[in-house]
């Protein structure tokens, strides 16, 4: 385990290779699972912002579930995630012409016509973080179906998954935390 400030986190974060390579998996992450991306209740407000923003552009049956269901479910004691439709689809998801998923918030970001990217656990996929007595808590959810094309593209191109997750990990830490993380990790390398 690598502990960074309030963070502890596996060594495989630091040790695996991996680079989403969305082209073999289609976004498998946000289709395949038994339940939708977990959210903060803070991110709620932005969901909800989000689908009203975007919902001309979503599946009509994503529309018609978060009309009928909401767009997030649970509660503060057992956590919020966004909802599916009976695929397992989320419900921001849109496909191009070749059928890849991807995100209608992220699109919507990178067109600049949103100032959120996504969910934080989404830009932190394949890693999972759970909040336990103050720390976050952070796992790979190395799944085969969803991850083996990502650890293929990072063994190829050398990417380490603590470097894919640059961006995600300084949005939820900050640079300077994340520049303590990369230390550790180098550390955790270089005993290997």
């Amino acid at each position: 385990m690598i502990r960074v400030g309030d963070v502890i986190l596996s060594e495989d974060i630091a040790t695996s290779k991996f680079a989403c390579n969305i082209t073999k998996c289609k976004g498998a992450c946000c289709v395949i699972g038994d339940a939708g991306a977990p959210v903060s209740k803070e991110e709620i407000p932005v969901l909800r912002k989000a689908f009203r923003a975007l919902k001309k552009e979503l599946n009509p049956e994503a529309v018609k579930v978060a009309e009928k269901e909401g767009i997030v479910k649970g509660s503060s004691k057992e956590g919020y995630e966004i909802t599916c439709i009976e695929s397992g689809e989320c419900i921001f998801v849109q496909k191009d012409k070749q059928g890849v998923a991807t995100c209608a918030i992220q699109s919507s970001y990178f067109a600049g016509n949103f100032e959120w990217e996504k969910p934080i656990s989404c830009h932190l996929y394949p890693v999972r973080l759970k909040r336990i007595a103050d720390f976050d808590y952070a796992n790979f959810e190395y799944i085969p179906e969803l991850c083996s094309g990502g650890c293929r593209r990072g063994e190829d191109d050398n990417i380490f998954l603590a470097d894919f997750l640059k961006s995600a990990l300084t949005r939820r830490y900050g640079l300077e935390w994340y520049q303590e993380f990369l230390k550790a990790c180098d550390e955790i390398r270089s005993e290997s």
